[in-house]
C-alpha cells in the first residue's frame, strides 16, 4: 500500500506537499494548467505589487478630477475612492479563471511594504475566488532612523490590515532577517497570520561596468540555500500554530524530505521549476512517495515534523552546537 502523501497547509487539503511558488511559470492558465497536470498540489500566482495598485488609483483619481475646474459642483458626482473599484482587472480575472480552470487550490499573491487602503485589495482577492492570500513583505530598512521595533511593528501592523480585510486563510512570505526570527513569527501569528512562509529571496543589485550602472541580478536558488528555511521550520515546528511552508532551495525529492522531516506543511518551489519545466513536479512526487514507501511510512503526516527541534533526539543541532561541530570537522576536502 503506497503512503498517503496529502498535506495540510492553511487548512487546506494538499494531495502531496509539492507547491508552485509564484514564478513566469504561474502567470498563464496554460502553464497552470502544465503545473496541475504534472501534480502540483497547489499554485501561487505571481504578486500584485503595492505600487501596482497605487499607480492604478492615481490614474483614476486624475482621470476623474479631468475638467473639474470648468464645473467646481462636479466634484459631488464623482464616487470616492475607497469604495472605487480601482483594482488591478487583469489580475482579478486571472484568479477567476484559474479557479475555473483548475481543480487545485489558487492562491493569489500581494506583495507590499507599507500600511494604505491598497491593503483592501485582498478582498477583491476573495471576492474573485481566492482560496488564500500570501502576503509577500518586501522590504529593506535603510534608513538611519528606522529602528528594529519600527521595523517589526509595519509587518505585524500590515499582517493584522490584510488578515482583517479576509475570512479566507493569509500566509506571510518573510525574509530571515530578523534578529528574533521565532518571536516575529509569534507575533504574525497573533496578528492573523494562519501560515509563515519561509523564506522571501531578495533579489540583489550588481553593478555592470560597462554601462556604469546598478542593475537587479535575479539568480535561481540551488539546494545548498535550503538549509536556512530547515532550521527556522524545525525551531519553530510546534511551537507556533500558524502553517508553515518552506521556499527557497527545493530541487529535488531529497530536498523536500528534508524539509518534511523538519515540519513543513508544505514545500514551495519556483527555480527548479524555471530550469526543468512543469513535468520537474512528477519527479519530486514520485521520488518523495518511493522513499517514503522504502522506509514504510504511512503518510507525510506521520513524517511531518518528526525531526524538528521538538522532537529531535539532539534539539542543539539547531542552534550553535552545529556551528562549532562544523567548524571542527571541516577537512577542506
Amino acid at each position: 500500500m503506497s503512503a498517503d502523501l496529502s498535506s495540510r497547509y492553511l487548512g487546506l487539503e494538499l494531495k502531496n506537499p509539492i507547491v508552485a511558488a509564484a514564478s513566469p511559470l504561474t502567470h498563464s492558465i496554460d502553464s497552470l494548467k502544465r503545473l496541475e497536470d504534472a501534480g502540483v498540489a497547489a499554485v501561487v500566482l505571481p504578486s500584485l505589487f503595492e505600487e501596482q495598485i497605487e499607480h492604478e488609483e492615481m490614474a483614476t483619481h486624475n482621470l476623474m478630477l479631468s475638467g473639474m475646474e470648468l464645473s467646481p459642483e462636479a466634484h459631488g458626482f464623482f464616487p470616492e475612492m475607497l469604495n472605487y473599484n480601482t483594482g488591478p482587472d487583469s489580475y482579478l480575472k486571472l484568479i477567476g479563471e484559474a479557479k475555473r480552470a483548475l481543480a487545485v487550490p489558487v492562491i493569489p499573491s500581494l506583495n507590499g511594504y507599507t500600511p494604505g487602503g491598497w491593503t483592501q485589495i485582498a478582498k477583491q482577492f476573495e471576492q474573485a475566488g481566492a482560496d488564500a492570500i500570501e502576503l509577500n513583505i518586501y522590504f529593506l530598512a535603510t534608513g538611519l532612523e528606522d529602528s528594529s521595533a519600527d521595523i517589526e511593528k509595519r509587518y505585524v501592523d500590515l499582517v493584522a490590515s490584510v488578515s482583517g480585510m479576509v475570512s479566507i486563510p493569509v500566509a506571510v512570505k518573510v525574509s530571515p532577517y530578523f534578529s528574533a526570527m521565532a518571536n516575529m513569527a509569534a507575533r504574525m501569528t497573533s496578528a492573523g497570520a494562519s501560515g509563515l512562509v519561509l523564506f522571501n529571496r531578495f533579489v540583489q543589485p550588481d553593478i555592470d561596468l560597462d554601462e556604469l550602472v546598478v542593475v537587479p541580478h535575479l539568480v535561481l536558488s540551488t539546494s545548498d540555500e535550503l538549509r536556512l528555511a530547515l532550521r527556522w521550520i524545525a525551531i519553530l515546528k510546534g511551537r507556533v500554530k500558524s502553517s508553515l511552508a518552506a521556499t527557497g532551495g527545493a530541487h529535488s525529492p531529497e530536498d523536500v524530505l528534508k524539509l518534511l522531516l523538519a515540519g513543513a506543511d508544505c514545500v514551495m518551489v519556483a527555480s527548479s521549476l524555471l530550469r526543468k519545466g512543469p513535468a520537474h513536479v512528477s519527479a519530486l512526487v514520485n521520488g518523495v512517495s518511493k522513499w517514503m514507501n522504502e522506509r514504510e511510512y504511512d503518510s507525510v503526516e506521520q513524517m511531518k515534523g518528526s525531526l524538528s527541534q521538538l522532537s529531535c533526539p539532539d534539539p542543539a543541532a539547531f542552534e550553535r552546537g552545529n556551528y562549532m561541530k562544523a567548524l571542527a570537522s571541516y577537512t577542506g576536502d
